[in-house]
């Protein structure tokens, strides 16, 4: 459904520039929730937007390209520099941070009709608010919150209503940017159901961008681990949990609380490097108890561990995994 060819995505500064997003290189398939993971300015919301064509000055992408094959009868391939003439219908995004991102000075039914009002022609308004209607129900939203402005409704609800408003065209991928942030466990329990009700009920794909490995552990098919720009290890999540295969991975499920679990968690030491002038070699080798000369030299090349699992590590052969 979407597919990355070695995609590269920097912005530009005043000294130069900052790889934000450094050869990246994957598939998101048919019919799954895929996951990024990994810890804050490891390049995942750039991502996200080189994903959406949502590129503007200072964010380019300097190399590669992003394409998404349409489910619709004309089969349609979007490439980056269109996709953003897909949005809505084919591809939809909920970005972070639900207050800051509707309008303040408008209900959300204006916001449902200005977004969508365009891709249903000359569709009679009552009947779309109803449509609208129908379609809060089946997310178990109460039909109310048409009439109130953003400010009115709890982190949660907005939350929920993004989340309707991006899916209500049934897109064929929906990316969500940090969906279940500075919310509380339950809601966010709430959020991550509703995700996962939706993609079942349309069969799309979904791109679930996340610090939490636990949010990844709940809902996600496959995932891939970003570290300083780069995908250090992708394959499907059960099996990167039960035997990651890049010591960065370990560190951050291993850090993961556990019911039952009363040993000491310990943090990741040190901190990742600059992304305006990165070390050669594996970007993780200052931080890793692992490296070698040759992780701090030479970048290691992504190898195939197990099914559809694959990881970028020169220690791969060592003991330690």
């Amino acid at each position: 459904m979407l597919k990355l060819n070695a995609v590269s995505a920097q912005y530009n500064i005043l000294t130069g520039y900052v790889k934000a997003v450094d050869k990246v290189d994957f598939e998101v398939k048919a019919n799954e929730i895929f996951g990024i993971a990994g810890e804050s300015g490891c390049g995942k919301s750039t991502l996200l937007k080189v994903m959406y064509d949502l590129i503007s000055y200072p964010l380019e992408i300097s190399q590669g390209s992003v394409e998404i094959h349409s489910r619709s009868n004309d089969q349609k391939i979007y490439r980056n520099g269109e996709i953003n003439k897909s949005w809505w219908k084919v591809i939809s995004y909920v970005p972070q941070g639900a207050m800051h991102v509707m309008n303040p000075v408008k209900k959300v039914k204006t916001q449902f009709f200005d977004s969508i009002s365009k891709y249903h022609g000359k569709q009679n308004k009552k009947q779309l608010e109803q449509d609208i209607i129908q379609y809060l129900k089946e997310l178990e939203l109460p039909p109310e919150v048409l009439k109130a402005y953003p400010h009115q409704l709890s982190g949660g609800m907005r939350q929920r209503v993004l989340i309707a408003l991006a899916t209500f065209l049934r897109p064929d991928i929906v990316l969500a940017d940090e969906p279940t942030t500075a919310l509380d466990v339950i809601v966010q329990r709430g959020i991550l159901t509703m995700l996962s009700q939706v993609q079942k009920k349309m069969k799309n794909s979904m791109v679930i961008v996340s610090h939490d490995m636990g949010v990844h552990y709940q809902i996600t098919n496959r995932m891939g681990i970003m570290y300083a720009g780069q995908m250090i290890e992708i394959g499907p999540t059960e099996q990167i949990f039960e035997n990651p295969k890049h010591p960065y991975t370990k560190m951050l499920i291993n850090a993961l609380p556990r019911i039952g679990d009363n040993s000491q968690k310990e943090g990741i030491p040190g901190t990742p490097p600059s992304l305006h002038h990165p070390p050669a070699g594996c970007r993780f080798a200052q931080r890793c108890a692992f490296a070698t000369d040759v992780c701090r030299t030479i970048e290691p090349l992504r190898t195939k561990v197990g099914d559809e699992h694959y990881a970028s590590c020169h220690l791969l052969q060592d003991a330690y995994i």
